[in-house]
């Protein structure tokens, strides 16, 4: 097993990922309860796990009806919850070490995007301000704090605030990263405001059932076209991960040399794709090693191999609940 858990931050290529994703999976195999009744469900015996497509991919739903923790729940674990309506259940991520999830989102926009320090971060995330637990509200404060900019900050329902200071940044040229879920982006477009090229926009999807839902690519033309930028980039990351993948241009994204994406099959869960054909969404997350660190999603995509060789994943949509329900029909038997 690893020594520290941060030894996963030294992965450098694709020999080293495989090597650290099975030692996780035996970890979490054998201290792992729910990981390893799932495992146990399919008839998968972990001695002749050996590749990386033998692992089984526990489906995000049980982050809803169990602890899913791979250590013992202590009182400095903190419980990241996603955003749920009334009719539906949150998702809670135990994290044992949040200084492991601090480390893994530091560490990537650094790769991506450079030191946060470098500039003014305006965090649009009214929705998500109104909880506590909400894993994107603790990385946007970490990242506002380290920048150390004094107009940096969040902002709630006081966009006549936010157009101000936006303004004062174009006076002075800054570099500006505007991080916002995509409803509270379109209702800034609504004030006329037009940015310069020194601003990113970041938009982390869901309209949180505020506005009309858009595909990604009306979506980006419409912040393009009514903020006066020539891209717009994404996050794409989830309660039940620590780590996060970034798209600057086209929709494509790319994550740390610690996450990987893979494609099931929609008819057969539980094979993978070896083409560039739309299936359900698999990530590997070694951040995850206190929680589990392989989990399918309920996302649909695709994987796109660059010029370079390298592959970045296509957001395609979601599964519908008919989709999914096979997989709740499993679950209950748990």
């Amino acid at each position: 097993m690893l020594k520290k858990d941060n030894e996963i931050f030294s992965i450098r290529s694709v020999e080293e990922f495989t090597a650290f994703s099975l030692q996780v999976f035996n970890f979490q195999y054998q201290n792992n309860e729910v990981y390893k009744t799932w495992t146990d469900l399919l008839k998968i015996d972990p001695n002749k796990v050996n590749r990386i497509e033998q692992i089984p991919f526990l489906p995000i739903e049980f982050f809803k009806k169990h602890k899913v923790v791979s250590n013992s729940i202590s009182s400095k674990t903190v419980v990241f919850a996603s955003s749920a309506t009334t009719s539906t259940t949150p998702s809670l991520h135990y994290v044992n070490d949040v200084l492991l999830y601090e480390a893994s989102f530091m560490k990537t926009f650094e790769m991506l995007y450079g030191k946060p320090q470098d500039y003014c971060i305006l965090a649009l995330l009214p929705s998500y301000l109104e909880r506590k637990d909400s894993s994107l509200v603790y990385m946007c404060k970490r990242l506002i704090d380290e920048s150390e900019h004094t107009l940096s900050g969040f902002f709630l329902n006081n966009v006549t605030e936010l157009v101000f200071v936006i303004e004062q940044l174009k006076k002075n040229n800054e570099k500006v990263l505007l991080i916002g879920v995509s409803y509270a982006l379109m209702d800034l477009c609504e004030r006329s405001v037009k940015l310069n090229e020194k601003f990113i926009v970041m938009e982390t999807g869901g309209m949180k059932g505020r506005r009309k839902e858009l595909l990604k690519k009306e979506l980006h033309n419409h912040l393009k076209s009514n903020l006066g930028v020539k891209t717009i980039h994404s996050e794409y990351g989830m309660t039940e991960l620590l780590s996060q993948a970034y798209s600057k241009s086209d929709g494509l994204f790319e994550g740390p040399p610690w996450m990987k994406f893979l494609i099931r099959d929609r008819q057969d869960p539980l094979s993978l794709r070896k083409d560039s054909k739309t299936g359900g969404i698999n990530i590997i997350d070694l951040a995850n090693i206190n929680s589990c660190s392989f989990i399918a999603t309920h996302d649909l995509g695709r994987l796109i191999k660059t010029n370079n060789g390298a592959e970045k994943l296509e957001l395609m949509g979601r599964y519908d609940n008919s989709d999914i329900r096979g997989c709740n029909l499993m679950l209950d038997n748990l």
